[in-house]
């Protein structure tokens, strides 16, 4: 029996099809904590964060190859940053639309306790970047809240993309973990 080439994937058929799951997966073990805290701050919910997060790499699943893109990570954060506006937008619509009692489409409603779990976290992440370095929490604002891209940041704050990654990065994690430690 022949052996597949070098990165073909058995079952797929595709050439170079296993070496683009290895990719994918490489990505997930590297980045799927940060993503996932990223989809959460943005959805304020841990169960949106992951449906989200799972749709991201089913996207990157259905992409025949990702060795093209010169930043995987920023790929990766930037469907997720698509992907959850897009579910903020859904949200929106169901909220907006009239409940009908006799419909047992009960999840289109709001959620008090919901939406006093969101606030408190706002609040916490709202001292978070107080209690951060000014430029830490400006690239955090401007990109997780504002939706710019890095670049765009990296040319307002005079830093190079990289230092806006990592001030970026930094606020993500301390904003976390302010919420762990103090959101039951």
């Amino acid at each position: 029996m022949d052996k597949p080439n070098e990165g073909d994937d058995a079952n797929d058929g595709k050439p170079g099809a296993g070496r683009h799951h290895e990719q994918i997966r490489a990505l997930y073990e590297e980045h799927h904590r940060a993503l996932v805290a990223f989809l959460h701050s943005r959805l304020s919910s841990s169960a949106d964060a992951q449906e989200v997060a799972q749709e991201v790499y089913v996207k990157l699943l259905a992409l025949d190859d990702i060795s093209h893109v010169d930043s995987p990570k920023a790929f990766l954060f930037r469907i997720a940053a698509n992907l959850s506006l897009d579910h903020l937008r859904k949200r929106a619509v169901r909220a907006a639309a009239p409940v009908d009692p006799d419909d047992n489409d009960w999840h289109v409603t709001s959620v008090p306790e919901q939406h006093a779990s969101a606030f408190q976290q706002w609040k916490v992440v709202q001292q978070a970047l107080r209690e951060l370095p000014a430029k830490t929490s400006r690239a955090f604002v401007m990109h997780v809240i504002e939706g710019r891209d890095f670049s765009v940041i990296a040319q307002s704050m005079k830093l190079s993309e990289r230092m806006v990654r990592y001030h970026v990065g930094n606020a993500m994690a301390y904003c976390r973990e302010r919420i762990e430690a103090e959101v039951p």
